[in-house]
């Protein structure tokens, strides 16, 4: 599934990241990589995906959510 598609709260570990090389190189100096967790704070499905990861807020716009795949971590 794709971060776009990700539902509120929720944990899921980046699987990959298929977006232009110099915004992947952003996301990656943000400390958005594969295998790191994120967390969707709130996606109502307008505007932006805001997300946690690295301990910060970020916000995100649709076309890149939608370029990150990700899986759902389950919580314990």
């Amino acid at each position: 599934m794709t971060l776009k598609q990700g539902k509120n709260h929720l944990t899921y570990r980046v699987e990959s990241i298929n977006i232009e090389l110099q915004l992947e190189r952003r996301l990656e100096a943000l400390g958005l990589t594969e295998g790191s967790l994120i967390t969707v704070l709130n996606n109502d499905k307008k505007g932006s995906l805001t997300a946690k990861f690295r301990g910060a807020r970020f916000a995100l716009g649709r076309r890149i959510a939608d370029r990150i795949t990700v899986t759902e971590v389950q919580q314990s």
